[in-house]
């Protein structure tokens, strides 16, 4: 069996899927991509399938991975691992459909028989987050997560504060304390003021607080751990056991959320858990993009003992025109029931794409994050 063709798609709202054929006619599948950077990606994996796959037995996938991420003397960083990821994603896909089982019975057998999930409510300038969160309770969703704030000034007033406070209590009060609430910070936030509402959201018991301040600055977190009580959540744009490895040797976080279509794939992303278990680091994959990456991230889930919760991106914000279950010929794959969603145990991903939904969906998709700007012009994280 050798890999003989490869094709991607490049599908709304946002998202790359990679198609990848053997000899024998088993097809793979692997979603590649960063989102906003989708054309770069797609190059990138052009170029790695064409350097290095094509013609290859696929069923070597250690030896590809590596060959992937060493055979090029520039490594790492966000476009470079998530083509490598997509196309991990893709042989694993195989080798499942090859044996006959689901991945992760491959990977060492499960180690539960379902995982939580949690759903997003509000959107980037969070907003009327009280109702949504009790129309996704009354869903069977025991976890939610939010966006703490929109665009924060270096050093914000009071009522930037207040109001992010606010939020965070008319949902509780919405839900109750059953209800496990996420929120996340999305990097919009300065240290100083990362100091100050981790400090103030705490009476509010938020589930955790989600990339305090970017990865770039990953040398705050033990300052703003050691001002509260609140679990700390980060690693969405980080990209390999490496970049990990600075933050468990701090102890400062306790819950990493690697993405497995930007962390190198499941090959990597089960390293990178196992480092996490070692330092009694919790696991929650993040997750806002398609079913492809979301049946990879089950994968993981199902056989790493430290997993929390998962992201999955049913109706969120940025799904305006194809959700995640509209890519599958079968949605029930994904169970979503009393907050979990059971484990796929088809062969592979556990899941069929819907292909010739696919091609008719792709095309010149190109989709960017928004430019915030402040009162002065400047620019705002997002």
């Amino acid at each position: 069996m050798r890999i003989v063709d490869y094709e991607l798609f490049r599908v709304p709202p946002r998202w790359l899927f990679l198609r990848l054929e053997t000899s024998d006619g088993t097809v793979g599948w692997g979603e590649p991509v960063v989102e906003g950077r989708a054309r770069t990606v797609e190059t990138a994996v052009e170029e790695l399938l064409d350097s290095y796959l094509l013609g290859e037995d696929p069923t070597p996938i250690e030896d590809h991975w590596q060959t992937m991420y060493r055979g090029g003397f520039y490594r790492g960083g966000p476009v470079l691992m998530s083509a490598i990821a997509g196309i991990d994603q893709a042989l694993w896909d195989i080798k499942g459909k090859q044996f006959g089982a689901p991945v992760y019975e491959l990977l060492g057998g499960r180690a539960r028989d379902r995982v939580r999930v949690y759903q997003w409510v509000g959107g980037d300038r969070p907003e009327g987050v009280a109702q949504a969160a009790e129309e996704k309770v009354d869903e069977g969703f025991t976890a939610l997560k939010m966006n703490a704030t929109a665009e924060l000034r270096r050093i914000d007033n009071p009522k930037a504060v207040s109001d992010a406070v606010d939020r965070l209590a008319a949902v509780r009060d919405a839900v109750g304390p059953s209800i496990d609430i996420g929120v996340d910070f999305h990097g919009r936030v300065s240290k100083p003021m990362a100091k100050r509402l981790a400090t103030a959201l705490e009476p509010h018991e938020p589930f955790f607080i989600e990339e305090p301040v970017l990865p770039e600055h990953n040398d705050a977190l033990p300052e703003i751990a050691s001002r509260t009580s609140v679990p700390i959540a980060t690693g969405e744009r980080m990209f390999s056991r490496w970049d990990f490895k600075e933050i468990f040797e701090q102890g400062a976080v306790d819950v990493i959320q690697p993405d497995l279509s930007h962390a190198g794939g499941i090959t990597e992303v089960k390293k990178i858990a196992a480092m996490a278990e070692a330092y009694d680091v919790a696991l929650a994959p993040h997750c806002p993009l398609g079913p492809i990456a979301l049946a990879a991230c089950l994968q993981v889930d199902a056989c790493s003992p430290n997993v929390l919760i998962q992201e999955q991106s049913l109706d969120i914000h940025y799904n305006e025109t194809s959700d995640v279950l509209d890519y599958l010929e079968d949605p029930s794959v994904f169970d979503y029931r009393d907050g979990f969603v059971g484990l796929p145990d088809d062969p592979g991903l556990g899941i069929d794409v819907d292909e010739a939904h696919v091609r008719d969906a792709a095309g010149d998709i190109d989709w960017h994050n928004p430019v915030w700007r402040h009162e002065d012009g400047s620019v705002a994280e997002w």
